[in-house]
């Protein structure tokens, strides 16, 4: 759930892309190199959109890496003699590696190019699930796992930064929306057809089958990505590139790019920490359901956001004043739904009001990439790539402080050491969504008085 995440950057080419937030600079303003006026305009056309095409097969592909473990879950833990602690790491270290590499995966972008760096990650991912398809105990495959998150890291942030380049800038955050949209449909890849292979051929066949679909993405990307649009040569020497320190430094002082990180935390985390880890438990043993309604159910989740991307895609392309709604708007629903499922007398809430809450965290992928909209807007263009890295930190962090809180909480609250959890220590182990939610609201606050309002 980059979404699936989720998790679904963007940079134009040798131009500063203006934020429709912003007023104008005065004329007599000394010309800057984040200022300094582009050659040519993003075309968008065909062309562009064959760009992209290009670029989010990958992100696609990234998406059917992370997500292959989750229909895989009950044959990891028989393959390694592992129980449901050990297991969950798996999940953590992927979202731990995930988030750590961001600020790195953009430095890497903006000095290298997109092109490059999905390379790369292609390669990673395919390398990470070749060894999980060959390991036989728990370590080998938690080290797998990390060398493809890393691989994962690569990717998402690469496609914004591509999509920039080539489309102008009304069109970022609809083609942002449908770069998360494209990613689910990796997510519904792997619970309709990976797990039918897993039932049929077995651990090792399936996993080297999905590694070796980097191969035929690699060819692609080699032979036909395109980073950027041709245009007329610049006279002007290139700026000198600043240091690694002093370019995050102002990525971070810039305060679209803090509000663009707790947006990110504070919309992403609670369908992300549901989806990831805790939604099936959650609904098996607190709700009574069995495992195939439970992935149903899931299933709603994948959907959901996948309405809500092309929903908030067109509303955000139109102005920028929806950004804020919206993200306002998903955290007070997202905060109401769970009050009242919580809330429910004897912590079994009737079917349609689970329904209406995993449709509600639907949004929350979606309304996360706001997050990386407000990141863009505010930076020039040199540094695109690294403040999209610091503002995709934020859901993978709230996602790993929600997982890990739970777990503490459902340990805590269950005496002895039973196999499962009940109703009434799921109902409170849930209420810590809540601190995350309480933080990330307060800075988001706090921070959009430092940004100018949108025009």
């Amino acid at each position: 759930m980059d979404p699936a995440a989720a998790r679904p950057i963007t940079v134009p080419g040798p131009r500063l892309v203006a934020d429709p937030s912003r007023t104008a600079a005065p004329a007599a303003a000394p010309a800057t190199p984040a200022s300094r006026p582009a050659p040519h305009s993003p075309p968008g056309g065909r062309a562009a959109w064959l760009a992209w095409s290009v670029g989010v097969s990958v992100y696609v592909l990234a998406v059917i890496h992370r997500t292959s473990l989750g229909v895989a879950g009950l044959d990891a833990a028989e393959r390694f003699t592992i129980g449901a602690s050990a297991l969950s790491t798996f999940s953590i270290l992927q979202v731990l590696v995930y988030a750590a590499m961001q600020i790195p995966v953009g430095l890497l972008v903006d000095r290298f190019g997109p092109r490059r760096v999905l390379l790369v990650g292609i390669m990673l991912l395919s390398l990470g699930q070749l060894a999980f398809a060959f390991s036989d105990s728990f370590a080998p495959a938690l080290a797998s796992r990390a060398v493809l998150g890393c691989g994962d890291a690569m990717t998402f942030i690469s496609v914004l930064r591509i999509a920039a380049r080539w489309f102008p800038a009304a069109k970022n955050p609809l083609v942002a929306q449908l770069t998360g949209l494209a990613g689910m449909g990796g997510n519904l890849v792997t619970t309709v057809v990976l797990a039918q292979a897993l039932h049929h051929e077995g651990w090792t066949p399936t996993f080297t089958a999905i590694a070796l679909l980097g191969v035929a993405v690699f060819a692609l990307v080699a032979l036909f990505l395109q980073e950027a649009p041709a245009g007329p040569p610049v006279s002007a020497a290139p700026a000198p590139r600043p240091a690694v320190g002093q370019q995050i430094r102002h990525s971070w002082r810039e305060p679209g790019t803090r509000l663009g990180l707790w947006v990110h935390f504070t919309t992403q985390f609670p369908g992300n920490a549901f989806g990831l880890l805790w939604g099936l438990p959650y609904l098996v043993e607190a709700q009574g359901m069995s495992r195939a309604a439970a992935g149903g159910l899931l299933t709603l989740l994948v959907f959901s956001n996948m309405a809500f991307g092309l929903l908030f895609g067109r509303l955000l392309s139109r102005t920028a004043r929806a950004r804020m709604p919206i993200v306002l708007t998903v955290i007070a629903v997202t905060s109401a739904g769970w009050a009242l499922t919580l809330a429910w007398p004897g912590g079994h809430p009737p079917l349609w009001l689970l329904i209406g809450i995993i449709l509600v965290m639907g949004s929350n992928g979606p309304a996360s990439l706001v997050g990386l909209d407000y990141a863009r807007s505010h930076n020039p263009v040199e540094r695109l790539g690294t403040a999209s890295g610091i503002a995709n930190m934020g859901g993978f962090i709230g996602t790993m402080i929600t997982l890990f809180g739970i777990g503490v909480l459902l340990d805590a609250l269950t005496p002895g050491s039973g196999s499962g959890y009940s109703a009434e220590a799921y109902r409170w182990a849930f209420c810590w969504l809540y601190a995350p939610m309480l933080l990330g609201t307060v800075m988001i606050l706090r921070l959009r008085r430092k940004v100018a309002a949108p025009a």
